[in-house]
């Protein structure tokens, strides 16, 4: 592996990273104070060269901020989520604070209207991770500590598939970039599993290594059959299902739960994480330097 650039922000925890999708070398990351127990949270917008990482902006808020993403129509805006249930709209080229506060609870909006646009209810416990279909519009996928995964219809407005996926709490999913039917979850009892959409009763594989709970799981853009897991084990691994040995190597440089996880959109090699030890680190795993 190449030697990581890291960045340590004194009293900031890692909840979550993700690079921008329009700029190269462009991250974001969400973190709190306290383990986010306590206290206020921080968008970090970062920017890496060869020379290292380097804060271009910093925001803040008066509650832990757990999780970010990027906007897919506008490369300086960004979307945060709270401890105390809101979401916060951010741009980059703005100095102060957010564009807009939403205060509902809901999976779906649109930054132009004030209230969502659909509220979807049927988990019985709370929702941990939600992620977009890449291939069907107005379909997403859910998963939460009721220790399903479950799979909605915007049109429907209502759950298309409920997935018995584990039993115990799943705390990330992620749907396949390459198969339209393939999605991963990965969850306190240590294991990720895969589930195909046509065929739901028995998972399509189960990796099984990490030795505490798995707080995110992303699979490569650039490989269709490779991807990558942290913990609360302070490893990131990645995998490749396809293989009958499919861990690909075990990442141990964090000292504390390592929480936030991304593949670059830009670079096939570049991974970036962060963790409640005050580092957020970009580097190239071996194993994606190499055919996987």
């Amino acid at each position: 592996m190449s030697a990581a650039r890291t960045l340590r922000v004194p009293g900031r925890h890692g909840y979550a990273a993700e690079f921008s999708p329009y700029l190269p070398g462009r991250l974001a990351c969400a973190a709190a104070q306290h383990y986010g127990i306590a206290g206020c949270g921080t968008l970090l917008i970062l920017d890496h060269s060869e020379s290292g990482l380097r804060i271009l902006r910093s925001f803040d808020w008066n509650d832990g901020l757990f999780d970010v993403t990027w906007s897919e129509n506008n490369e300086h805006v960004l979307v945060t989520c709270s401890g105390d249930g809101l979401l916060q709209l951010w741009d980059t080229a703005k100095a102060t604070g957010p564009l807009q506060v939403y205060k509902e609870h809901t999976q779906e909006w649109d930054p132009t209207v004030e209230k969502s646009l659909c509220t979807f209810r049927g988990h019985e416990s709370v929702i941990y991770s939600t992620i977009w279909s890449p291939h069907i519009p107005g379909c997403f996928a859910s998963a939460s500590g009721d220790q399903t995964l479950r799979i909605w219809d915007m049109k429907a407005t209502g759950v298309r598939i409920v997935i018995p996926a584990h039993q115990t709490e799943i705390l990330s999913c992620d749907w396949c970039k390459y198969n339209e039917n393939l999605l991963v979850t990965g969850a306190v009892d240590c294991s990720l599993r895969g589930w195909d959409l046509r065929n739901v009763r028995q998972p399509v594989f189960e990796l099984l290594g990490h030795t505490y709970a798995i707080r995110r799981v992303k699979f490569s853009p650039f490989h269709a059959s490779v991807l990558a897991s942290c913990s609360y084990d302070f490893t990131v691994r990645f995998w490749n299902f396809s293989k009958p040995d499919p861990l690909l190597e075990t990442v141990e440089h964090h000292t504390e739960f390592t929480c936030g996880l991304d593949f670059s959109l830009q670079s096939p090699t570049q991974v970036a994480d962060c963790s409640w030890d005050e580092t957020i680190k970009i580097y190239d795993p071996a194993c994606l330097t190499i055919p996987a």
